[in-house]
């Protein structure tokens, strides 16, 4: 019989916060029931934006971050960190976008080999990553959900990438995604509270706008209020990001969504109405 101590998720994300800010929950969840739950982070988050008081005690932006990523993994529970370390790509048009380390300049192979390596050697059954438009559209984003759906494929044929490990099927790939419903409204509340949604987040960069443009079905919803508060300190770890947002329609909008996470399911395809409570639900033994 397949237990708790027998299953192994893996998430596969771009940035030191990302777990945090996006599926924490439920990686605090499965983790809190035993499964091995791991994470592949593919940059070192440079181009985020610190405050300068942060940097005493580091001599590089990406040490702190990385810090935080440590800080807020071992919050959640989490059993490996893997780091790819390529270089944060910012948004587009920055100068960071253009540099030739950057995540989104990389080959997709080239990552793609990397994260089907990593496959073979942790053996998941579930994983996770970005949906098509990487969320609300980050070059960095993207390119991990690009290459992960190349590698969820490759690293069960010993055609593929070979590197002297066994081939290994994972038997499902979600990914995580927001409502739909929930992002227009959004979209009309903002005006009312003075913020442009062509100009969200903490450096004014991301259309809410354009990303409503597409949806994405919601085939699982993760019921994370038992560990709702493990995901906040783990946020909290992310000081350079700011951390979960206290007070405010920011505060209110994170405790309207703080019950659950909810994931498309990319394989094996869904079939209509499906909706999920687990994301192991029907692993085969």
């Amino acid at each position: 019989m397949n237990t708790l101590s027998d299953r192994r998720l893996l998430a596969v994300l771009a940035h030191p916060d990302d777990e945090s800010f996006g599926p924490g929950g439920t990686l605090a969840l499965y983790a809190s029931r035993g499964v091995d739950v791991h994470l592949i982070c593919a940059t070192s988050g440079e181009a985020g934006e610190v405050r300068p008081e942060l940097l005493q005690n580091y001599d590089h932006v990406q040490q702190l971050r990385l810090d935080e990523l440590r800080c807020a993994t071992a919050i959640l529970g989490l059993k490996d960190l893997h780091l790819l370390g390529f270089r944060d790509s910012g948004m587009p048009g920055s100068p960071d976008n253009l540099h030739p380390e950057a995540l989104a300049a990389a080959p997709i192979h080239e990552v793609a080999a990397r994260i089907t390596t990593l496959i073979r050697q942790i053996r998941p059954q579930v994983i996770l990553t970005f949906d098509p438009q990487g969320g609300y559209h980050h070059p960095d984003h993207v390119a991990v959900h690009r290459t992960t759906v190349e590698a969820f494929y490759a690293a069960g044929d010993p055609n593929r990438y070979p590197n002297g490990l066994p081939p290994f099927r994972p038997q499902k790939l979600y990914y995580h995604v927001l409502s739909h419903r929930f992002l227009r409204f959004v979209v009309r509340m903002l005006p009312i509270f003075g913020i442009d949604p062509r100009r969200w987040g903490r450096n004014a960069d991301i259309d809410l706008i354009e990303i409503t443009s597409r949806s994405f079905p919601i085939h699982a919803r993760i019921d994370i209020r038992s560990v709702a508060e493990i995901k906040s300190k783990a946020a909290a770890c992310h000081k350079s990001q700011s951390g979960p947002p206290t007070s405010g329609f920011l505060s209110w909008l994170t405790r309207l969504t703080a019950g659950s996470e909810t994931y498309m399911r990319a394989y094996p395809s869904a079939s209509k109405g499906l909706l999920e409570r687990d994301l192991f639900e029907g692993i085969a033994e």
